[in-house]
């Protein structure tokens, strides 16, 4: 296991592209990352936080050509009102792999707004990144917690610091029909 002080550090690409999982903070928390791409990765991910089977993880992308779905041009259009930033959209999907979809016919995207894990992003390909915790404690706020949570179970850590506001993101859907409803 690995410490970094910086999502730039190539090693932490070689790890993702691997299908090594890691503790980020993303633009919100902190959270557990791994490619979503790589079915045994997102596996892992699930196992070592408890998640429940059927709960979807959130996608971080770099742009909107990194989402699984075709999505209409008025939707377009809300992205680019709505990101980059702390906002995640729910969107119908049968294109994402099960995996992600996990059984739900939608998945909830978030375009990051932090240049630096942008890049990130921009290179690994989608990121999943549910909250650094096991399924019902808290989230950790700073890299010790999520040490104290995941130990050597993870194949690296990077400290950002402690999250000072935990507020989490905007949650919108877009149904089949277009239509847009605001969750939290």
């Amino acid at each position: 296991m690995k410490h970094f002080t910086s999502v730039n550090d190539p090693e932490i690409i070689r790890l993702l592209k691997a299908g090594g999982i890691g503790v980020l903070r993303t633009d919100t928390l902190y959270g557990v990352v791994a490619s979503a791409n790589n079915q045994a990765a997102v596996g892992r991910v699930y196992e070592l936080k408890g998640r429940d089977e059927t709960k979807s993880p959130i996608v971080l992308v770099n742009d909107r050509s990194q989402i699984f779905d075709d999505i209409s041009t008025e939707n377009k259009h809300l992205l680019d009102d709505v990101w980059p930033g702390p906002v995640s959209v729910i969107i119908p999907s049968t294109q994402a792999p099960t995996w992600i979809r996990r059984g739900n016919e939608s998945v909830a995207y978030r375009l990051p707004n932090d240049d630096e894990l942008r890049r990130l992003v921009e290179q690994t390909g989608p990121l999943i990144a549910p909250s650094a915790n096991p399924e019902g404690l808290p989230p950790a706020m700073n890299i010790e917690e999520a040490n104290s949570y995941f130990s050597n179970n993870v194949d690296f850590y990077v400290d950002s610091g402690t999250v000072t506001d935990a507020s989490p993101s905007q949650l919108l859907r877009i149904t089949n029909d277009g239509d847009v409803i605001r969750l939290r």
